[in-house]
């Protein structure tokens, strides 16, 4: 197969994911819209040649319906001859975006695609595009279903992570993607988002809180006390039986923030480098994909990790960075539990904690998050992964160029 690279990769700030957010009034085709004009702008791209566009939007509905990745090519005026396609694979979707643009470069059937994702969730909320998984009451039962923060919570509880303890990760995620600002740590890949007169509106994430302190988030009530009383907890229960009973941990502090934001990634093949002159920044190494116990759900990142590595030949301690969606603390922290991965070398600049998990986005903006990282570090091997519904793992492994 030939190797696939990394020419490009670019996201928005993330808005908070309210009608009180910044990007609320930016509709997720003009999200789309930006990242597809800035990749053609900083890189001189004749859009023609474009093969593909492959978006992860988790709810593609309303606003986010009708194939937003064809739409929104063709809305940003770029060659009717691009094709297309908008997938979900849940919170990974972004990731599996890129996977699938990989894949089509190793296979050779395409020279140069755009990949990444798109979640406008204060238009578009969470649940929207509806499933039998969710609410149907006999498929709850038949499949072992839990809403995913009592997910987090069942993992906390197995695992004996206090909510201190939650909390003092959650503060850690919050000062180091204030540090990573003031370093500019995100300026190679971020681009501003404008109204349609042109005025910058938000050239920042919006939800990060430099004075978050464990202290400020003690007062924060838990999130998931009264679904579990429905009756999800006694489902994990009897799944989980050791568990005896669930310990809600996880808030709005310590669990992913609701954001609006896109993201793209232009990946290609040495040919397609060698017309534009372009300098790979990165090829993929291995991609994976698991699947786990479905009841638990989020335990899928360490095993897709260790698939990943498997694949790649290579070990935890050849990783120079790691970045783990940070869906809830407890996900993390149950992933470095179990990998022994250093936490000098985890979300280094911090995460969805403190910015934001827009959901059918973040995969592509932690992989670009993580090549600038490697980058600005000159290290070579990144690692990027996320939980995701239904107990499965997505993993891909990065070697900067």
């Amino acid at each position: 197969m030939r190797d696939a690279y990394i020419y490009d990769a670019v996201r928005t700030p993330r808005g908070r994911g309210k009608s009180s957010g910044s990007l609320h009034e930016i509709k997720p085709i003009d999200l789309v819209a930006t990242v597809l004009k800035s990749l053609e702008s900083r890189n001189h791209i004749e859009t023609a040649d474009v093969g593909d566009v492959i978006l992860g939007c988790v709810t593609a509905v309303g606003d986010q319906g009708a194939n937003i990745a064809k739409t929104a090519s063709l809305y940003a005026g770029w060659s009717e001859s691009v094709s297309g396609v908008t997938l979900n694979r849940f919170c990974a979707s972004g990731l599996e975006a890129c996977n699938q643009a990989f894949m089509k470069i190793q296979c050779g059937v395409e020279e140069l695609l755009v990949a990444g994702g798109v979640e406008s969730m204060s238009r578009v909320g969470m649940g929207s595009d509806g499933g039998d998984w969710f609410q149907n009451p006999l498929v709850n039962q038949a499949t072992g279903y839990i809403p995913q923060g009592i997910s987090a919570d069942l993992i906390a509880t197995l695992e004996g992570f206090s909510r201190e303890t939650l909390d003092q990760y959650a503060v850690r995620s919050h000062q180091l993607a204030a540090r990573a600002w003031q370093e500019d740590a995100f300026k190679p890949s971020m681009i501003p988002v404008l109204d349609q007169n042109g005025i910058e509106i938000l050239q920042r994430d919006e939800l990060i809180r430099e004075d978050a302190s464990v202290d400020s988030l003690a007062g924060l009530r838990p999130s998931f006390l009264k679904m579990g009383a429905m009756g999800f907890d006694a489902t994990a229960l009897r799944v989980y039986p050791e568990a005896r009973e669930i310990n809600h941990v996880h808030h709005p502090g310590n669990s992913s923030g609701i954001v609006d934001g896109a993201a793209g990634v232009l990946i290609g093949s040495s040919e397609i480098g060698k017309k534009y002159q372009w300098k790979p920044r990165a090829k993929v190494r291995s991609m994976a994909w698991v699947s786990t116990e479905p009841t638990i759900m989020l335990n899928g990142p360490a095993p897709a990790a260790e698939k990943a590595l498997r694949m790649a030949g290579l070990c935890f301690d050849d990783l120079d960075l790691v970045e783990v969606n940070e869906a809830f603390a407890a996900v993390v922290l149950k992933f470095q539990r179990a990998t022994g991965i250093d936490f000098d070398k985890l979300n280094v600049n911090g995460g969805a904690i403190a910015m934001g998990h827009p959901l059918g986005a973040t995969g592509a903006m932690i992989l670009s998050t993580c090549l600038d990282e490697l980058e600005r570090r000159d290290k070579t091997l990144g690692l990027c992964t996320l939980c995701v519904g239904g107990g499965m793992g997505v993993a891909t492994i990065i070697e900067r160029i």
